[in-house]
């Protein structure tokens, strides 16, 4: 299985993509890897080119670029060459840390939709903070589509349970639709549209409506809602455990020097809570949707990130989950067309 690897995305490239990619190497022993970036900047940071290909990509497309326009201009990047990599059957996955708009776009644009498929949603996964046999859970679109409409969010629900499944090894997962309460009947008119008909899926293990406020402590394997508000969500959730370890941090320096001996004591708690609400343990965002998985992860990523995130690549790629998804979507043509056509 080969990677194609975007090394001069990220607040941190190439240094430590780079580094990660060299841990994933050595991790992996079925994993190759078209590392593409500036020659001169990447060629001196690695230590082994074992199963490394290195490509030239003397173009960068920076976090503040226009996403659209730069994927049609920098036809030389180290983007677009590494989805291009991919569109042409010379790599089987692409990775990047660097622009999401760019990634995005150029998944879209190059790489391609799974036909049947509307609009691909951005995946990430959660943890789930209570003592409970299930860990974490999937939740998309997470910022891929700001205007989403119902169908879309009922192809999420089935691209969701294939991830999950292949992902994160759970063998039935449940789907549970974000909404401002828990009855069948909340929401607005599209919501309760989109709750009546994935009730009607039996295909889908669809357990109904959940909230926001229990979306950690375990309400479903699988989340689905729009890119407005699952993005919106996500970072609130982020914004809340950072402002919270942020209180207890300054609580901790006013408190005297009781108080800091006391947060001594209580350092592997404070550092398990902090594990704990590290999603990026998880790996990257995926596009899914497209023919080929296309994954995304956080500017601050650092080299044990980038190796999670292979990690996760290698699942996806090994489970063949996008054969799979494409299967269903030709096989199921004429119930999504029916299902489409009920949400107008």
């Amino acid at each position: 299985m080969k990677i194609a690897v975007d090394a001069m995305g990220g607040d941190y490239a190439p240094d430590e993509i780079v580094k990660g990619v060299e841990l994933a190497r050595d991790a992996y022993s079925d994993l190759e890897f078209l590392l593409y970036g500036q020659k001169t900047k990447v060629q001196p940071l690695l230590q082994d080119q074992t199963r490394i290909t290195l490509v030239d990509a003397p173009e960068v497309i920076a976090m503040g670029d226009e996403p659209v326009r730069a994927v049609r201009r920098k036809k030389n990047s180290s983007i677009v060459l590494a989805a291009t990599a991919v569109k042409e059957g010379q790599a089987d996955a692409f990775f990047s840390a660097g622009n999401t708009g760019a990634v995005l776009t150029a998944g879209l644009l190059i790489v391609g939709r799974i036909k049947g498929v509307e609009r691909p949603g951005l995946t990430t996964t959660l943890p789930v903070l209570r003592k409970l046999d299930q860990s974490s859970f999937v939740m998309l679109d997470v910022g891929a589509n700001a205007d989403t409409k119902p169908f879309s969010v009922i192809q999420y629900a089935v691209m969701g349970q294939y991830y999950a499944q292949s992902v994160m090894h759970v063998d039935n997962p449940r789907i549970g639709l974000l909404n401002n309460g828990t009855e069948a009947d909340k929401g607005d008119q599209d919501h309760r549209a989109i709750h009546d008909a994935l009730a009607q899926m039996p295909e889908l293990n669809f357990v109904g409506n959940v909230e926001s406020r229990e979306l950690l402590n375990g309400a479903a394997d699988v989340v689905v809602t729009d890119g407005f508000t699952g993005n919106a969500t996500l970072k609130a959730i982020e914004g809340t455990a950072l402002s919270m370890l942020k209180l207890i941090k300054g609580e901790i320096m006013s408190g005297g020097l009781g108080g800091k001996i006391g947060a001594g004591l209580l350092r592997p708690v404070f550092h398990n809570v902090k594990a704990a609400m590290d999603y990026s343990q998880y790996g990257g965002a995926v596009l899914l949707g497209l023919k080929a998985p296309v994954v995304k992860t956080h500017g601050s990523t650092k080299a044990p990130t980038v190796k999670n995130t292979i990690g996760q690549i290698r699942e996806l790629l090994k489970a063949q989950s996008v054969q799979q998804l494409g299967s269903y979507f030709d096989q199921h043509a004429e119930q999504m067309a029916t299902i489409k056509e009920t949400l107008k």
